[in-house]
């Protein structure tokens, strides 16, 4: 049963945040459309570094596909038909799969790499030096200018 949140006080304070609506919504279809498939972990490497792994065993570099589109990544798997064999038991996952994750404002895909089964996608939080925090000085009614001094987070 699919629950439904009233974030109309959500946007009575705040400005620009029209995406989260649907974001809150595709997070709870997806969640439930993914069954699981491949799992995965989401990690904090360090201050504005992240990665995603994705356990894909059996799946080489060149059956995924990973694409960037609209602030959603999306990681493929489609595994090549093992022609000529004939299984007695097939307990190794070899379906075909999409998961789809949500990138917050600045958030760049740096490179990813296949090792031991594992898909490791590095993620990096850009912020641009004209969206960092900037204070404003007041200089008096009379004067026409508005002064900008930057404050650089370290």
């Amino acid at each position: 049963m699919m629950k439904t949140i009233d974030l109309s006080p959500l946007y009575r304070n705040s400005i620009g945040f029209d995406r989260f609506a649907s974001l809150l919504d595709n997070a709870f279809r997806a969640e439930s459309a993914a069954a699981g498939y491949p799992p995965y972990n989401i990690e904090a490497l360090e201050e504005n570094n992240y990665a995603i792994t994705l356990a894909v065993a059996g799946f080489t570099d060149e059956e995924l596909d990973i694409k960037v589109e609209r602030g959603v990544l999306t990681v493929r798997g489609e595994k090549a038909k093992a022609e000529g064999k004939n299984y007695l038991y097939q307990g190794i996952a070899n379906r075909t799969f999409e998961r789809k994750f949500n990138l917050a404002d600045y958030i760049e895909v740096t490179g990813a790499d296949l090792e031991n089964g594992l898909l490791t996608i590095k993620l990096l939080k850009h912020i641009p030096e004209a969206m960092k925090a900037k204070s404003i000085s007041i200089n008096g009614a009379n004067k026409a200018h508005v002064e900008l001094k930057d404050e650089s987070f370290a």
